[in-house]
């Protein structure tokens, strides 16, 4: 079957986007929830997402029973994850909203942010006004659970990573490679290509270029101590085991944050 290759933002297909990573919903709604257990010091019953997407962990927490807020500046992921909702009869409040400068009406009992979302912040203002927005909305005692890859000093500046999945007669392939890495700048760019065969064996390449910022754990630790208003509880790897945390050092490089508001 012929192959198109689109020169688009992988976001602006969450369709797609949200295959890549629908077998990470589960395992991470089910962390939030331990994590909650064992670190809340009251019941957690309001969620709040930063740059939902597609809204795959809106609908999982939705259909969970939580009273969930979720916000992108991408319409057409918005568009999509209340399409989703309606198709499955659930509800939640999806709001168009940058993370450096959201204001809503009501404080939250927990936040999250996965996918290295938080990474979309170039700059290191900008992630001081995204932590201090999500200090503003989060009641004392709440946590905001943030994962992430770190960049360690040995850390290769050129990588790659590979991954696919099937679901409903589809397969979606991902690719992301690092094209260049300016460690004084703090900046990655990457090319995320994503290869769609559809149903009827027609093939599309989605293919988007885009920056991450770049954390080693020192910078991290800086970062949070410089915004103040947050307390480092513990921190977990990609693995998502409550049970098994880990240190945050220049060893690792996956990692999830779990703050506490104070």
């Amino acid at each position: 079957m012929p192959r198109r290759i689109i020169e688009a933002n992988w976001y602006d297909f969450p369709q797609y986007y949200d295959m890549a990573f629908r077998d990470d919903t589960k395992p991470q709604a089910n962390f939030v929830e331990a994590v909650a257990r064992k670190f809340c010091r009251f019941p957690v019953k309001r969620l709040l997402e930063p740059a939902c997407g597609s809204g795959r962990l809106v609908a999982e927490f939705a259909k969970r029973g939580y009273d969930v807020t979720g916000f992108d500046i991408s319409e057409r992921a918005l568009a999509y994850a209340r399409q989703r909702l309606r198709r499955r009869g659930l509800t939640a409040e999806l709001l168009h909203a940058d993370m450096r400068s959201f204001q809503l009406k009501r404080k939250f009992d927990l936040a999250y942010n996965f996918v290295n979302t938080f990474r979309h912040l170039l700059t290191e203002a900008d992630a001081r006004r995204h932590l201090h927005c999500m200090r503003q909305h989060l009641r004392r005692g709440g946590l905001y659970i943030i994962g992430l890859h770190l960049f360690p000093p040995d850390a290769d500046n050129h990588s790659s990573e590979r991954w696919s999945l099937a679901w409903g007669g589809q397969r979606v392939t991902v690719s992301i490679r690092v094209l260049h890495t300016d460690r004084r700048r703090r900046l990655e760019r990457l090319r995320m290509s994503m290869l769609v065969t559809k149903r009827d064996g027609q093939r599309v390449r989605l293919r988007t270029d885009f920056y991450f910022r770049l954390y080693n754990a020192r910078q991290l630790l800086r970062l949070i101590d410089a915004v103040g208003g947050f307390k480092l509880l513990e921190t977990y790897d990609f693995w998502y085991d409550p049970e098994e945390p880990i240190k945050l050092n220049d060893d690792v490089e996956d990692v999830v944050l779990v703050l506490r508001a104070v």
